[in-house]
């Protein structure tokens, strides 16, 4: 979600008001060359080696493209561990995650100008021909306006820019007369329909074949929609109207930017995270960077860039300034509320605010930016991936990774306006870790959990149009790339769209006279593109100067940035009372609570509700430090009973030809080994008989020194254990007789004891949804012997493990079993859990009632805290930081969708068919490792 290439003439400055042409000529955007800046620091990075990883990108990209074409192709998607495609309506329902799904072929359109970028003009050709011959854009499918916007109307209008440039160089596309453009019309035209709303806010989903409202539609009952949703629109639409001529896209777009703009919070100049389309109240009041808005921020900037209307420069400056004064809270980016700025709207921030440092360069604003990436590079190599969210100490909040871009993004234009050879090191962290713990045989597989190394069979199409596109031109040369990339802009899918648009077909005004800005200090704005010296002040070390202080961030306790509240409301005074640190016995707390406005009842039941009047407060800053209090104890409340929870585990197939590329999510058992604090347990597995292990098993020897797989039903899990063990297994995965359920729809689940003394079952035992449990199934039916590891967490890949010869008897496998006693301390976070933040914050007044209302914001009884009187961790300002880690439950819905106009079958392949296929990725894999050697 950033700018395109390098910083053309961005050491001279630009008059104010200056005419767009000029400032397109001059400063496209404020990036620095990359070779003119650094000339110090980290070591310098050689050519060859350059070389070599950028060749690397490309090896990385075939596999993944050439999987996607082979096992999904016309799908939208490919599963990578099942090496099928992903249609809609015939794989179980992920929610909203399936709305960027149209059956229109996504990874395919979403990867065409990365074809051009990486140099491979054959293929995108053929993929051209591929999409104008197959797609088709009038499906009887609910899809997201958003989505379909970036990634479809944004990859065909990205296709069409580079098969014309293409077309005038005279090798390539001599045939091609402007189809991928009349496809984007044909799909603008009918994404229309959902701007027909009174504020000009567009629906957030649409029907590709019947629109909106209609019976048959499906779609049109909906009143929310997010920021980003309704903000992320201009370029396209307005690129669609510069090529075209037909200026109704350009203006249905400019309007919803206009009603965001009138809708802002105009005491903190921000905006919420969800607003209602028909009278553009904010349903979400709190905001941020990341999730929900992001995009809408990078759009204002790029809209000026791309268009060279002032209104949105105002725009977007008039918000940074806002993000920067209470948002940003170096190095951390905390939502706030927009009514109360200076009041944290939650303790954890998501994975989408990678982007910020990327866009924070396109504005020239440097420092922040070298501090916030640094900060997020030290959670990665904490995690080897960027969780979806995490907590201000750096604890996994949400532990998926679906391979998202943003971190590599920002990591190109870092290195683009410093040249310092750091971030080619950062890039090359990222290669590393993708084909390490990503990488399998049929693509990438995202991350279901990046404590546990477990896979999710999932691989999105902006995996492909972004993550390879940032990291081939962060370790390319300009020599490299067979066009000149400066002319291009990037829009929040990585699509280019050429910066000539800037003069073509001009028809809309460029002031806007919806908005008016008498109140906005034009002082604050930035007109000119800052010097090299202004952003490096003779000092070549300056970038690792901002970096070395934030070296250790994640290993330490909580920044003092998260404090910054407190310093403000009271300077020089003792801090707030925290809920960490309240005890109902304390009779100073008790008095602190009253000037709160905040009320303690004793239950009969030993416990206690806390039940807050803001009216009762001593003030309307102990009403800020009451609201603040409740929050913290709702989420306090909530962690300690997740803590009753066990966390996910994971089961790992080691046996050739996997070698640990595969791992499957695995909900643990409430008996048994703990494997947390034993040694993983590696064996080969075996069917019981009976299956179900209700019963003593009839092949005691088929599973003795195995581990023994057993189907869920007919008696307790307790049981089946006892049956299992008694027959000499090792340990035991009980897979689910629920057909198609998946980890990735369902939340994780936890086997429970019979209500007896379960200490007799000494075993490891682990749960499989039915897909996951089918991947094992069927590579026994193929392969015979299958061996995996059950383990807390995924075993790194050790390039030895694939030359290693499989244990020569059941011994092997029984003697690195589950009878080892030493236990290790390991913390491990929860997943699928309910996120406080949307069953507890929201509940929760936005702001401050007015002093004759009597607003109760309580504890209800579900969420009422235990006996503060037990010995419960806590901690002062300064201490260590108690873990606060949620995470969010996924919920799964059911979809009606139309049968398919072309083959969509599903493509599953039987196992030695796509061993076979294997054979060469696991060659180029072993290559590729002994180089890194």
């Amino acid at each position: 979600m950033s700018e395109a290439g390098g910083g053309r003439g961005c050491g001279s400055s630009v008059p104010q008001r200056a005419p767009w042409s000029l400032v397109a000529a001059t400063a496209a955007f404020c990036l620095v060359s990359a070779t003119s800046v650094w000339t110090a620091g980290a070591a310098p990075m050689s050519r060859e080696e350059r070389q070599k990883l950028g060749n690397q990108v490309l090896e990385m990209f075939d596999h993944a493209y050439g999987n996607y074409m082979e096992h999904a192709y016309p799908a939208d998607e490919l599963m990578p561990l099942t090496c099928r495609g992903r249609v809609r309506g015939q794989e179980p329902s992920r929610g909203d995650v399936d709305d960027a799904l149209g059956k229109f072929s996504l990874t395919l359109i979403d990867s065409l100008d990365t074809l051009v970028v990486l140099n491979k003009t054959k293929e995108f050709e053929d993929a051209v021909r591929k999409v104008l011959s197959d797609v088709n854009l009038d499906n009887d499918v609910v899809v997201s306006v958003f989505e379909t916007n970036i990634r479809v109307l944004g990859g065909l209008l990205g296709g069409h820019s580079l098969a014309i440039m293409l077309k005038e160089k005279g090798e390539y596309m001599q045939w091609y007369n402007d189809e991928l453009l009349q496809m984007a019309k044909q799909l603008g035209y009918k994404l229309l329909p959902a701007f027909n709303t009174t504020s000009g806010l567009p629906y957030p989903r649409i029907n590709l074949k019947f629109g909106i409202r209609k019976p048959e539609a499906r779609t049109g009952t909906e009143t929310d929609t997010c920021t980003a949703c309704a903000g992320t629109l201009i370029l396209e639409f307005a690129a669609l109207s510069r090529f075209t001529g037909a200026t109704i896209f350009e203006e249905y777009a400019r309007k919803a930017l206009d009603f965001l703009w009138e809708k802002r919070q105009r005491s903190s100049n921000l905006v919420g995270v969800t607003i209602n389309i028909h009278t553009g109240d904010w349903v979400r009041k709190d905001s941020g960077v990341g999730a929900g808005i992001d995009s809408y921020y990078e759009y204002l900037l790029k809209a000026y860039v791309l268009l060279g209307d002032d209104s949105f420069l105002e725009r977007f400056n008039t918000h940074y300034d806002a993000i920067m004064r209470y948002i940003s809270q170096p190095p951390l980016l905390l939502d706030v509320h927009i009514h109360k700025p200076m009041l944290n709207a939650r303790t954890w921030m998501d994975a989408l605010l990678a982007f910020f440092p990327g866009l924070q360069v396109l504005k020239g604003d440097i420092r922040p930016a070298i501090e916030t990436h640094e900060m997020l590079y030290q959670v990665i190599k904490k995690h080897n991936f960027l969780p979806e969210a995490f907590t201000t100490d750096f604890r996994v909040h949400w532990a998926q990774h679906p391979l998202r871009p943003e971190f590599a993004e920002s990591t190109y234009f870092l290195y683009k306006a410093t040249g310092d050879p750091y971030y080619l090191e950062v890039g090359k962290t990222l290669i590393e870790n993708l084909n390490k713990y990503a990488r399998v045989p049929c693509g990438f597989a995202a991350m279901k959990d990046v404590r546990t190394g477990s896979h999710e069979d999932r691989m999105d199409s902006f995996f492909l149009a972004e993550m390879f596109k940032y990291l081939y031109l962060l370790f390319a040369d300009k020599e490299d790339i067979i066009f000149d990339i400066e002319d291009y802009i990037f829009t929040t899918e990585a699509h280019l769209l050429p910066l000539w648009l800037s003069t073509t077909n001009q028809s809309i005004s460029k002031k806007n006279t919806t908005s008016e800005y008498t109140e906005l200090d034009d002082s604050n704005f930035d007109w000119t593109c800052p010097n090299t010296q202004i952003l490096f002040p003779n000092d070549p070390l300056y970038a690792q100067s901002i970096r070395e202080p934030l070296k250790n961030v994640v290993d330490k306790s909580c920044p003092r940035g998260i404090i910054r509240v407190e310093e403000s409301f009271r300077s020089g005074a003792k801090p707030p009372l925290r809920a960490r640190d309240f005890m109902a016995t304390n009779p100073e707390h008790l008095e602190i609570l009253k000037k709160m406005g905040v009320s303690l009842i004793h239950l009969k039941d030993g416990r206690v509700q806390l039940v807050q009047h803001a009216i009762q407060a001593a003030s309307s800053i102990d009403a800020e430090d009451g609201l603040r209090f409740m929050q913290e104890m709702i989420e306090l409340s909530s962690q300690q009973q997740k803590e009753q929870q066990l966390p996910p585990r994971a089961v790992q197939i080691v046996s050739h030809p996997f070698f640990g590329r595969v791992v499957l999510t695995a909900g643990p058992a409430q008996f048994g080994l703990d494997l947390s604090k034993h040694k993983e347990t590696r064996g080969f597995v075996a069917s019981s008989k009976p299956y179900n292990g209700c019963s003593e098993l009839t092949n005691p020897e088929a599973v003795m020194g195995k581990i023994a797989l057993i189907q869920r039903g007919q008696c307790m899990f307790a049981e089946k254990a006892r049956n299992i063990q008694n027959a000499g297994a090792i340990g035991g995965i009980v897979i689910d007789d629920n057909e198609g359920s998946s980890s990735d729809t369902a939340p994780l689940f936890q086997m429970a004891g019979d209500g007896k003394d379960t200490d007799d079952i000494k075993i490891p035992m682990l749960f499989l949804f039915s897909k996951e449990g089918s991947i094992i199934l069927d590579a026994i039916r193929e392969y015979e012997e299958v061996e995996v590891l059950l383990s807390d967490k995924a075993k790194d890949r050790d390039p030895e493990m694939e030359n290693e010869e499989p244990p020569s008897s059941e011994n092997d496998s029984q003697n690195q079993s589950a009878e080892q006693i030493a236990p290790t301390s390991q913390e491990v976070d929860l997943v699928d859990q309910e996120s406080p933040e949307e069953s507890s914050l929201n509940s929760q007044p936005e702001s401050l009632p007015p002093a004759d209302t009597d607003n109760a914001a309580s504890v209800s009884p579900s969420e009422q805290i235990p006996d503060p009187m037990e010995n419960h961790e806590t901690m002062s300002l300064d201490g260590e930081c108690t873990d606060l880690d949620n995470q969010l439950q996924e919920q799964s819905e059911t979809e009606e969708d139309s049968n398919p106009n072309v083959s969509w079958g599903k493509k599953v392949q039987p196992i030695d068919s796509i061993l076979a296929d294997w054979n060469e990725d696991i060659e180029a894999f072993e290559m590729m490792e002994k180089d890194e050697l």
